[in-house]
């Protein structure tokens, strides 16, 4: 079944939902101060692996590449989604007490000096925010808990454009 417009606007949809999670992490990190936990970090590495395919889908549709190429590329943006979204899954239930915190979280970033001198050496004992502590929460969810949300909202978008009929 060759790939058709429907696929290509898919595509869009979920590159632009893709770029716009991870521009808005990196946004509320950069911009808005947040240091990010180590579970923060890993649901990013889906969107980063993703993004390029997509892309790479969206260039191959524009190309008139044949049908698997963009069928391909959202097959992978539909597992990389749906990863970030069970990562998502469990930092929010970390947050909320229902699953214990990995090993790998880190129990606040300390120590840090002002000092030039000891800056290097207290940057490299500093560690990550604690994965349980929620760094905020908007309508009753933690940045893992929208995550979620966009995830499974940009997979449904990805998995019609897969599995639906060309337009």
């Amino acid at each position: 079944m060759p790939a058709g417009p429907s696929q290509a606007a898919a595509m869009m949809i979920v590159l632009a939902g893709m770029i716009g999670v991870v521009g808005g992490a990196l946004a509320v990190e950069h911009i808005g101060g947040y240091s990010p936990c180590a579970l923060c970090l890993e649901q990013r590495m889906p969107y980063y692996l993703g993004i390029p395919f997509v892309a790479l889908g969206i260039f191959g549709q524009w190309m008139r590449l044949p049908a698997s190429v963009p069928r391909g590329a959202l097959a992978v943006a539909l597992v990389c989604l749906l990863a970030t979204g069970a990562l998502g899954f469990y930092h929010s239930g970390v947050e909320w007490g229902f699953f214990e915190v990995p090993a790998t979280c880190g129990a606040g970033i300390t120590g840090t000096s002002s000092d030039a001198g000891s800056l290097l050496e207290s940057l490299s004992n500093a560690k990550p925010p604690r994965c349980d502590d929620a760094a905020g929460r908007f309508l009753g969810l933690s940045f893992a808990g929208w995550n979620v949300v966009a995830a499974a909202g940009l997979a449904a978008v990805a998995a019609k454009g897969l599995f639906g009929k060309p337009v």
